[in-house]
């Protein structure tokens, strides 16, 4: 029996087990979205700006597990979706971007609203295709849901021509996938586990540096396991938040341009550096050369090209994390009875010292309210149990120190693009994702305005998705680098924003204000206990930096803590 290309196309979807898609229609997909009409096993939500689709999709894909989709049209609906297909390929989030393309006579021809998406996204996807031939159809979009999740994950782009989904045939369902060029390696080789777990056994000074190949993995109890048996302190990097339980005693938080002293410290005098699914990103090592200088390193990695890219490690281990670090407490398991920890006991303590002499702190007086006192709260009044998203600045790093984290693909955050106008949308996806959990954006009054217009997607399909700005009237992160290295010239960093308690009002969601610190409580109280998007408006203090802080170009040791 032959069937079009959008019935195709959404049989496709069906078989790939995808039940919600986030878009926005136009010419060139309107017989998909007809056919939407008669599949009632997919729920199609309707975004306001397709840079919103594709964050939805990203954080559906965070906070599931699964693969996100978005379907969008040609030309400008295609290319809004760059910023968040790129934020996906840079943070390694498994998504499918289905855009629109005019028919396959007319491409190259100018015609309206065509461009080149697939030359455009060719450096921030994992993998595209074109569409030329219906016949092609469900290869190609097996091969796109099979690139997008295996491996080291990133999103695919599927460009739809007119013709394409309007054209028919008999479909051929693939049941297996075989790319000749694309076959990742997951077990890690034994060998150089062995080697490895031989050099942890010998440090005095071991800290394990994970990222967040351990969330993608799924490797987060395997990774708790093997740091509780040897007794080996746990950093994070943004990315990998959620990987480690954060109230663990051996946790010592997020390192980095923004990590915690004591985590900062931990590396930089470690002698063995246990590297698990990171890239090693200049946020992370600061001055290259002085970076982990007495340690020898340790890189579990599924993806090849990232060991040894940016730093030089000692022992490489290209595999799944999951596979690896199973390895590895299966070997710890084997060893004769003894006591670990007393190795490197000394280590321990040095650590509890620089925990107890350089914690993350603030000042909060009856005065001004501290934005970090509102993240701290939030935590507080969810007990940790909610799933937090953050937009990019100051508010994202203020939700990375004082929100702890404790179980895997609860933080959601555009950690390699920095990509502001992420978390509203992601959080939207989330909710989708996971529509019994609360869910938290933690905003910045600047990039909560990059794609607020989601409030209208929230409200039409009753989201209760919460979001915290953190009002400090200023782009506060570029303020923050004015202020401690341009002598405070604000060029262009203070913001007039509109009263978010009105325009709360205006779509149809809850708005509510915090101006000191006794009113927090009662605001956070009342949104979590309100069953409906609600915009939380703390206004904070204009001038709080986030501490610590490395300057661009440091070494990670070198930290303002004032």
């Amino acid at each position: 029996m032959k069937l079009t290309g959008s019935q195709i196309f959404l049989k496709c979807l069906e078989r790939e087990g995808v039940k919600h898609v986030f878009g926005f229609p136009g010419g060139v997909v309107l017989d998909i979205y007809d056919e939407l009409t008669r599949a009632p096993n997919i729920k199609h939500f309707l975004v306001r700006h397709e840079q919103g689709a594709a964050h939805a999709a990203d954080g559906y894909a965070r906070a599931s597990g699964k693969v996100g989709v978005c379907l969008v049209t040609s030309g400008p609906g295609a290319t809004n979706t760059v910023s968040g297909i790129a934020s996906a390929y840079m943070d390694s989030i498994p998504i499918v971007v289905f855009t629109g393309q005019v028919p396959t006579p007319l491409i190259g021809n100018d015609a309206f609203q065509e461009v080149d998406i697939v030359g455009i996204t060719r450096p921030c996807t994992k993998h595209n295709y074109l569409v030329k031939h219906v016949e092609d159809l469900a290869r190609v979009i097996h091969e796109a849901f099979h690139i997008a999740r295996t491996g080291r994950p990133g999103p695919v782009l599927v460009d739809l021509p007119k013709d394409v989904v309007q054209g028919r045939t008999v479909p051929k369902f693939p049941e297996t996938i075989k790319i000749k060029s694309y076959n990742p390696n997951y077990h890690a080789n034994p060998k150089q586990i062995k080697k490895a777990l031989d050099l942890i056994l010998k440090a005095q000074r071991p800290v394990i540096y994970a990222g967040g190949g351990v969330i993608l993995s799924g490797s987060a109890g395997e990774l708790t396991k093997f740091a509780t048996l040897l007794q080996i302190p746990v950093t994070t990097t943004l990315m990998g938040l959620g990987g480690f339980p954060a109230p663990h005693d051996l946790w010592l938080g997020m390192l980095g341009m923004h990590g915690t002293y004591f985590a900062n410290m931990s590396v930089h005098h470690a002698d063995v550096l246990i590297a698990i699914g990171s890239r090693f990103d200049d946020r992370v090592t600061g001055k290259i050369e002085e970076f982990a200088p007495h340690a020898k390193i340790i890189h579990i990695d599924i993806d090849p090209t990232s060991i040894s890219k940016n730093v030089v490690v000692d022992i490489p281990i290209v595999g799944d994390c999951k596979d690896a670090l199973s390895q590895l407490n299966e070997l710890v398991a084997a060893l004769p009875p003894r006591e670990l920890a007393p190795a490197h006991q000394a280590w321990l303590d040095q650590i509890a010292e620089w925990k107890r002499d350089h914690p993350l702190t603030y000042e909060q007086n009856s005065g001004e309210l501290k934005p970090q006192f509102v993240v701290e709260k939030l935590y507080e009044l969810t007990n940790g149990n909610a799933i937090i998203s953050t937009e990019v600045g100051q508010n994202q790093m203020w939700a990375a120190q004082f929100y702890h984290i404790k179980s895997p693909n609860r933080w959601l955050s555009s950690g390699g693009l920095g990509c502001m106008g992420y978390g509203f949308p992601a959080a939207i996806g989330a909710q989708v994702a996971c529509p019994d959990d609360i869910v938290i954006d933690i905003a910045g009054d600047g990039s909560i305005q990059m794609n607020i217009q989601e409030l209208a997607t929230a409200v039409e399909y009753e989201l209760p998705v919460k979001v915290a700005i953190l009002n400090n009237q200023f782009l506060g992160m570029v303020r923050q680098w004015q202020q401690l290295f341009y002598g405070r010239r604000y060029s262009q960093t203070p913001m007039t924003s509109p009263d978010f308690v009105k325009l709360a009002e205006a779509y149809g969601a809850l708005g509510l204000r915090a101006t000191r610190p006794e009113e927090v409580e009662p605001v956070i109280r009342e949104a979590i206990n309100t069953r409906k998007p609600v915009l939380m408006d703390f206004r904070v203090a204009p001038e709080e930096c986030v501490m610590p802080m490395v300057p661009a170009g440091a070494p990670m040791h070198k930290m303002l803590l004032t």
